[in-house]
């Protein structure tokens, strides 16, 4: 194994290292990735295995999952908590994220518990009370300041959405919509419109990718629910968060920490590149060092962790790009 690089990606707490190695060309990356995954799992890390080419380098959108992604709850069971079914409706919800139960049957039935209370009071009760999984406002601040496009799909629903689009500063909100009785202001225990289901999330994608001018290849998914798989493997990267055991078996790229702002890592961008972003918006300075946008592959890891990390490193020579690489964090 060729070591070309080692990069330390994180500045504080998180212990984030990039490894840029080669690897001989008889290795199969398939076999091989399996094998990280196995010592990922069983080490607490994450580890993340990329090309380093220039697709690396060409994203253009980010399209986030809202629920248990950028906010820590799920909506549905939010609004049944203040409307007084929670347990029946979070029994039916975690079944549906583990993919237990088909999606559109189970909204269907959650919905209906909702019936005949005022819609009004009990998003306003959500909306105050919504929590932002930790690094998700330093995530977007970062994808904003570097020219990215940015959406929310959600399986929850519209008016909070629009609250997480606003305070993110996303560009697009996608959900649903509960259907409103015009007379009493109260909820029918219906929906409204087109569900956002699995198959209309990868959709979405693709229809915001056309928008915006620029290709799947390009595009980069980030969510938790078994809802979410159909729109992770139609992205150029998609991205499992600290998500369900039946997703993060499907995708090729996990990350279990529960920092939003990991993200960057898996993009090329360090830590410092990122305050150097945000001191740049503020007429600041950063340590009085120069901004570092980190181009192969990354690690991460809590501290005091063992890391293993590794990156496929494009090259001209007979020795097919990979890497892994272990030691103490």
């Amino acid at each position: 194994v060729n070591l070309v690089r080692i990069e330390r990606l994180s500045v504080h707490d998180l212990a984030a290292l990039q490894f840029t190695v080669e690897l001989p060309e008889e290795l199969e990356t398939g076999s091989f990735s399996n094998e990280l995954m196995e010592a990922s799992n069983s080490h607490g890390i994450d580890i993340a295995f990329q090309k380093d080419d220039l697709d690396r380098w060409m994203r253009r959108l980010v399209v986030f999952d809202m629920d248990s992604t950028l906010i820590q709850q799920e909506v549905i069971d939010e609004l049944a908590k203040f409307a007084g079914v929670e347990d029946e409706v979070k029994k039916l919800t975690e079944a549906a994220m583990r993919g237990e139960l088909n999606f559109f049957e189970s909204l269907k039935s959650r919905v209906a518990l909702l019936k005949g209370h005022n819609a009004d009071e009990l998003f306003s009760k959500v909306k105050k009370n919504l929590i932002f999984t930790p690094g998700a406002k330093k995530l977007c601040s970062t994808l904003r300041r570097l020219g990215y496009k940015m959406a929310v799909i959600s399986g929850g629903f519209l008016p909070v959405a629009r609250e997480v689009q606003q305070y993110l500063g996303l560009d697009y909100a996608f959900a649903n919509t509960l259907e409103v009785d015009e007379t009493t202001g109260l909820l029918t225990g219906q929906t409204s419109g087109p569900v956002v289901t699995p198959q209309r999330k990868r959709a979405l994608l693709a229809t915001i990718a056309d928008v915006e001018g620029c290709e799947l290849q390009q595009t980069i998914a980030v969510g938790d629910g078994a809802n979410d798989i159909p729109m992770l493997n139609a992205a150029g990267l998609g991205i499992a968060f600290c998500a369900k055991p039946k997703v993060q078996a499907v995708t090729e790229f996990r990350i279990n920490q529960k920092d939003l702002s990991t993200v960057l890592f898996l993009i090329g961008v360090s830590e410092h590149a990122a305050e150097r972003l945000a001191a740049d918006d503020k007429g600041t300075t950063v340590g009085g060092g120069t901004a570092r946008m980190c181009c192969r592959l990354c690690f991460f890891s809590l501290p005091g962790a063992p890391f293993t990390l590794l990156q496929q490193q494009a090259s001209t020579s007979s020795r097919r790009p990979s890497a892994l690489v272990s030691g103490p964090s």
